[in-house]
């Protein structure tokens, strides 16, 4: 029992060591003064929105998108799945006052969700390049232009990847919560992959691809639900890269109420358990670039996992009296450095974004003993879902996030 907890605490040390050092880079890369030379022309881009029963935020999201300021041919298509709300009316006003922007009626189709939306908007486009961004997103106006240049001035480049910032981040204690976690994810994890390592993942909204690119690697797979992090895996296993860009900014609304973040993170984790058994049964996601992603699932998904059931499981014993042997080994000093690295990462984060407030340094500071244990309870809830779908061998059903 003892060597187990030596190589635990070895292994934990060791992934603590990786994460500090892709923070540190993520958060030099973030800030460092970047020189992206402008084009003399500027390619193609069809801007594809996914949109169902959005009459709540498309108003405002259409807005952005005719404001934004690209130089080259631009065409954007509102995707319309099958709305039965104000979404319709809406697109269609859009339509009739801006010749670039397009009310697309998408035809009804299994399995319902968003891959399946963006496959038909590809078939319907035919531009260089073609963005995704989610039917709440209101985008900065340089944002697409710097993804463009980004993407044309990276050798190899695949495409490009923005940040995604939240618009009501200030409305409760959650939504202050799910910014921080998304400051942490693009500021420092993304950010960091892409210094170290040059490779990038896709966010499923402020995001760029090469329409060739599809045409090499396929169109969107129907039953992934975290279609972007498929999509990313594919395009590294060709040897493509993403470059990641946290200048090219768009705006996102985030669950303001905890039982519509539930149902959205379930989705989520249910996606990315669906790509983890995609990674079980190719080799072909564990070559060059494609292992950094691979590597990150099995990490967040399965590795992180455990040590947390570990961790809890140990202290559980020990209150209660059940441990019968006492472990000479810093384990307390590694917990607490683990803690402290967590509490960093986030206030590093702030500092990037200028942030700072009492508030968000307090939540800083308790984000580990609340939002982070949700995780425990949102991971084995996704898997009952998945497995009990698995068995009766149905389609897992694509949850739409509530608007506010």
């Amino acid at each position: 029992m003892k060597t187990l907890f030596l190589i635990n605490s070895l292994v934990f040390s060791f992934i603590l060591l990786y994460y500090t050092i892709l923070s540190l880079f993520g958060l030099y890369y973030r800030l460092k003064k970047k020189n992206r030379p402008k084009l003399a022309n500027y390619p193609s881009v069809d801007l594809l929105i996914p949109a169902h029963n959005e009459g709540k935020v498309l108003q405002q999201t259409l807005e952005a998108m005719v404001k934004l300021d690209y130089p080259g041919p631009l065409h954007i298509y509102l995707l319309n799945d099958n709305s039965v709300d104000e979404t319709e009316e809406i697109a269609e006003a859009f339509d009739k006052a801006y010749k670039n922007l397009h009310h697309i009626r998408v035809p009804v189709g299994e399995p319902k969700g968003k891959s399946r939306v963006l496959n038909y908007g590809l078939s319907i486009s035919d531009s260089e390049y073609f963005a995704v961004y989610d039917a709440d997103n209101q985008p900065e106006k340089e944002s697409l232009k710097l993804l463009v240049e980004a993407a044309e001035n990276t050798p190899n480049a695949a495409g490009a990847v923005g940040y995604v910032k939240t618009i009501n981040a200030n409305k409760n204690i959650l939504t202050r919560l799910i910014a921080q976690e998304f400051q942490v994810f693009q500021l420092l994890m993304q950010c960091g992959r892409w210094f170290l390592f040059k490779t990038g993942s896709l966010t499923g909204t402020n995001m760029l691809v090469k329409r060739s690119i599809i045409e090499e690697v396929g169109q969107y797979d129907v039953y992934a639900i975290a279609e972007d992090a498929e999509l990313t895996l594919r395009i590294t296993s060709k040897g493509k890269i993403l470059p990641i860009v946290p200048e090219s900014v768009t705006w996102e609304q985030e669950p303001e109420k905890l039982a519509v973040f539930i149902k959205q993170r379930t989705r989520w984790l249910q996606g990315n358990l669906y790509i983890l058994e995609k990674i079980f049964h190719s080799f072909d996601y564990y070559k060059g670039r494609t292992l950094v992603h691979t590597f990150q699932q099995i990490l967040i998904y399965i590795v992180f996992l455990f040590f947390l059931l570990t961790s809890h499981a140990w202290f559980i014993a020990g209150l209660f009296g059940l441990t019968t042997f006492s472990v000479k080994l810093p384990l307390l000093l590694i917990w607490y450095a683990s803690y402290l690295f967590y509490v960093a990462q986030l206030l590093s984060a702030q500092a990037a974004e200028e942030s700072f407030s009492p508030l968000n340094i307090i939540i800083g500071f308790i984000s580990y003993f609340t939002y982070s244990q949700l995780f425990l309870f949102l991971y084995f809830r996704s898997l009952f879902l998945y497995l009990k779908a698995k068995r009766k061998k149905q389609i897992i059903s694509w949850d739409k996030t509530l608007r506010f």
